[in-house]
């Protein structure tokens, strides 16, 4: 049955959509067959694995606010052989005020990701808005663990604290399961003082696992999008490819 796994971090800016897609097209290239589910209403997970947001009819937050919308009918081959995609649009941020009356409203993911879904596929990443609503504690009830990316940049950890509390109230009430997978650093620039300071901080503080992973700064990362495809199909050869190669194996290695 596959994993679910929710990258998290109410931060913006700090590379979680970007993480999500490379990690998933790293774990294909493992030979993982792989879901990413789009929470984001920004929907930039789902435009960065080709999906045409004008073709989409129904989307995750049709499937989250009506009953009889299956997580199967609105799920999309990407451009990336064994890579599947649970696309958004900007209707998802409507669709999370609706939620907020709706009976078990922490629940609607994890309902949807029935075992047929979940025998269908070795990897489910959760692509969480950048924010600790409704929407992100939806995912961590439906996930199994979390990665948090964190930028190695000044304040990164204030965030992780807040989040890191909001993941303890989910163990605690609706999923006691949840596992912090780890801290993923992101953007860091190795010339810097600031960011070597800032990923020893990220290892001293707290009881947190960090991974060995670093996700440095890469031109290449972001051209990937506009092709559709994870940097591990568009620059396969990339240090960047490489980075997410390495984290895919560590998080295998975790499960």
């Amino acid at each position: 049955m596959g994993k679910v796994i929710a990258l998290a971090n109410q931060k913006g800016g700090v590379g979680k959509t970007t993480c999500a897609i490379n990690l998933a097209g790293a774990l294909v290239q493992l030979e993982k067959r792989v879901l990413c589910i789009d929470l984001d209403p920004q929907a930039n997970l789902s435009v960065g694995l080709g999906i045409d947001l004008n073709s989409v009819q129904e989307n995750i937050a049709d499937v989250l606010i009506n009953a009889d919308v299956p997580l199967e009918a609105i799920i999309r081959t990407s451009r990336t052989e064994r890579l599947d995609v649970a696309p958004t649009t900007i209707e998802l941020s409507a669709a999370e005020v609706e939620l907020f009356s709706a009976i078990g409203r922490e629940m609607g993911l994890r309902d949807k990701l029935t075992p047929e879904i979940l025998d269908r596929y070795d990897y489910v990443l959760i692509d969480c808005p950048p924010t600790l609503g409704l929407l992100t504690v939806n995912a961590l009830v439906a996930a199994d663990g979390v990665i948090i990316p964190v930028q190695t940049q000044y304040y990164a950890l204030k965030g992780v604290a807040a989040l890191l509390r909001i993941i303890k109230t989910v163990q605690a009430r609706l999923n006691p399961t949840l596992r912090i997978l780890g801290l993923l650093p992101t953007f860091y620039d190795g010339r810097t003082i600031l960011a070597r300071d800032m990923l020893q901080s990220l290892k001293d503080v707290g009881d947190h696992q960090v991974f060995n992973t670093v996700i440095r700064q890469s031109v290449k990362i972001g051209e990937a999008p506009t092709a559709g495809v994870p940097i591990t199909v568009y620059e396969p050869r990339s240090d960047a490819a490489k980075a997410f190669h390495e984290l895919a194996q560590e998080v295998v290695n975790a499960q």
